[in-house]
């Protein structure tokens, strides 16, 4: 059974997007728009996002007119995505939506990655969920010199210095790499 990794970028100050759901912050860094090899989980064979990061990343790139874009991020992976409402899948993905608790989707996800990893890409708040159901087993962070005055924030979670281990500390370009092992409740 693989590792539950959250990858994710943020600013110095906690968020992940701003607060129109933008990533433009991220893209106006140095190399935000195309990442240094190996800052993703190289592991990965299965992908997990909420609805509003699918429907950011459909609408980003314009997938639902160009499908063949999908593959370019996601390959062909099996995403989850966590929702309660009808969304639209890309030509050739595989798309899985998931509705209730993490907790009730967990075995189904790790069915689908074996003994892969599985990428929690976002959002914050279903990281959380992750986290609060005991599942997470890392989070990834690239730090971007960016603050923004607001948005989504990056795990909007109340979690103690006990949970989390520093593994690594890298820059990376413009960014800081820190990865830390979550610790399981005792």
């Amino acid at each position: 059974m693989g590792r539950i990794v959250f990858d994710t970028a943020t600013t110095i100050n906690g968020w992940i997007a701003d607060e129109d759901n933008s990533l433009a912050w991220l893209f106006a860094v140095e190399n935000g728009t195309e990442p240094d090899d190996g800052l993703f989980p190289a592991e990965a064979t299965v992908m997990v996002e909420g609805s509003t990061t699918y429907e950011w990343v459909l609408a980003e790139q314009d997938i639902l007119a160009h499908p063949e874009k999908w593959q370019e991020f996601h390959g062909d992976k099996a995403t989850f995505v966590f929702t309660t409402r009808d969304l639209p899948v890309p030509e050739g993905a595989d798309i899985r939506f998931v509705s209730g608790g993490v907790a009730d989707a967990l075995p189904a996800i790790r069915a689908a990655a074996g003994d892969g990893d599985i990428w929690v890409v976002g959002g914050g708040d279903l990281a959380g969920q992750f986290l609060d159901a005991g599942a997470l087993d890392e989070i990834a962070l690239s730090v971007a010199p960016v603050a923004l005055t607001g948005g989504a924030p990056l795990l909007p979670r109340r979690v103690g210095s006990d949970r989390l281990r520093l593994v690594s500390a890298t820059a990376v370009g413009q960014f800081a790499r820190l990865v830390y092992a979550v610790r399981p409740t005792t």
